[in-house]
C-alpha cells in the first residue's frame, strides 16, 4: 500500500513550520492594516484642499470682453438661442468677470446722478429729418443720446421690405423705446445719408469708413465697439456698468442688488429686440444696442454677425456680445 503520509500534498507541517506560518500571516495582516490607515489619512488630507463654494448663490461666467456678467440673458447668437430666459433662483450673474477687485473699484463710482442730486451735463438734439428731439448727456469725454433713436428708416434691403420696426409692430413701443433696426439699416448700407457704411450688410464684406454716420442724425454717428468699450469703462467697467446705465423703472426685478440706478442719465430702457427669426422678445428684461463693428470672417458668407452691447435684468454688467445682422436692435448715437 502506498504510504500516504509521505505524499508531498498530504505531508503534515512540523510544529516549527506551523509557528512560522502563523507569524507570516500575522505580519501580512499588520501590513494591510497599516496600509488602510495611511489610505484614509491621505483621503482626509485631500478633502481639506477643496475650496469652499460661495454661499451667496452668485455664479461667474465670462463674456468675451465683458465681463460682467455674462451671460446670460437672451443668449448671444453664438449660443444658438434667442428665447428670453426666465429668472432662475440663485443665479444672479451671467457673463461677466467676478473679480472682487474689479467689483470694489467699480462700486466706488457714484456717477453724476443720485436719488437726491443731478449733476449730469445735458444737451438737446433735434433731428432735422423728422423734427424729433432727443435728450443728450455727456459721459466722460463723449456726448451720447440719452434716448433710443426713433427715426423711421424704411429703406428696403435684399431680405426685408422694411428695415426698422416698432416692438410687436406697435407704435406705442416706438414712442416709448424708439425703433429697432437691422444692422444694415443702422449702418445706412444703401448710403441714403452718407457712404460711410455703404454695402455693409448681411453676408457682405464691409469696408466702412469710421466714424460711420449710419442712420444717426447729422453730426452724430453709430458708435464703434471701441467707443462703447470706452463708455462702459468710464461708468464702472464691464462688471458694474449695466447697473449704472439701466433705468430705475420698467425693468423686471430679479434681485434688488442689481437693479438699475441710472447714475449717468444714460437711461437704458428694457427695449428688447427683434430676433433673426422675426420674433420680438426681451422687452422689460433686456436692452440691445448695435455698434458699427462687424465680426470679421475670411469670406463674405461668414460676415453674418456684428457686435452689440447688452444690458440684462439678471446681471449687473454690460455685456459685449455679437448677433446676426438680420436681427433688429436699438440705436444710440454718439456725437462726432
Amino acid at each position: 500500500m502506498k504510504n500516504l503520509w509521505c505524499h508531498p500534498g498530504l505531508r503534515s507541517s512540523s510544529p516549527v513550520r506551523q509557528a512560522q506560518d502563523r507569524l507570516r500571516r500575522g505580519s501580512m495582516h499588520l501590513v494591510f492594516a497599516l496600509f488602510l490607515a495611511l489610505f484614509f489619512v491621505a483621503c482626509g488630507d485631500d478633502d481639506s484642499s477643496f475650496a469652499t463654494r460661495p454661499s451667496d448663490g452668485s455664479s461667474s461666467s465670462v463674456c468675451e470682453d465683458c465681463d460682467d456678467g455674462s451671460s446670460s440673458s437672451v443668449t448671444p447668437k453664438s449660443s444658438s438661442s434667442s428665447k428670453v430666459p426666465e429668472p432662475v433662483e440663485g443665479s444672479s450673474s451671467s457673463t461677466k468677470s467676478s473679480s472682487s477687485s474689479v467689483e470694489s473699484s467699480s462700486s466706488s463710482r457714484i456717477g453724476c446722478k443720485t436719488e437726491t442730486e443731478d449733476n449730469c451735463e445735458y444737451g438737446e438734439l433735434v433731428d432735422d429729418r423728422d423734427g424729433q428731439t432727443y435728450k443728450t448727456v455727456k459721459i466722460g469725454d463723449q456726448w451720447w443720446m440719452a434716448e433710443n433713436l426713433n427715426y423711421a428708416y424704411l429703406q428696403p434691403t435684399t431680405e426685408l421690405d422694411s428695415s426698422s420696426f416698432c416692438y410687436n409692430d406697435s407704435a406705442e413701443y416706438c414712442e416709448r423705446y424708439g425703433r429697432l433696426y437691422i444692422w444694415s439699416a443702422a449702418m445706412d448700407s444703401v448710403a441714403v445719408f452718407s457712404a460711410d457704411g455703404a454695402e455693409c450688410g448681411y453676408k457682405s464684406i464691409c469696408s466702412s469708413t469710421y466714424p460711420v454716420r449710419g442712420v444717426c442724425p447729422k453730426g452724430w454717428h453709430l458708435p464703434s465697439i471701441g467707443e462703447w468699450d470706452d463708455m462702459v469703462a468710464y461708468v464702472g467697467g464691464d462688471y458694474y456698468a449695466g447697473r449704472m446705465l439701466k433705468t430705475t423703472t420698467e425693468w423686471f426685478v430679479y434681485d434688488d442688488n442689481i437693479v438699475g440706478i441710472d447714475a449717468y442719465a444714460f437711461s437704458g430702457w428694457p427695449s428688447g429686440r427683434r430676433d433673426n427669426f422675426d420674433k420680438f422678445d426681451g422687452v422689460g428684461r433686456f436692452a440691445f444696442y448695435w455698434s458699427a463693428s462687424e465680426v470679421l470672417g475670411d469670406i463674405a458668407i461668414l460676415r453674418t454677425d456684428a457686435y452689440n452691447i447688452e444690458l440684462g435684468f439678471n446681471y449687473m454688467g454690460a455685456q459685449r456680445s455679437d448677433y446676426y445682422k438680420s436681427g433688429a436692435m436699438s440705436v444710440r448715437c454718439v456725437r462726432d
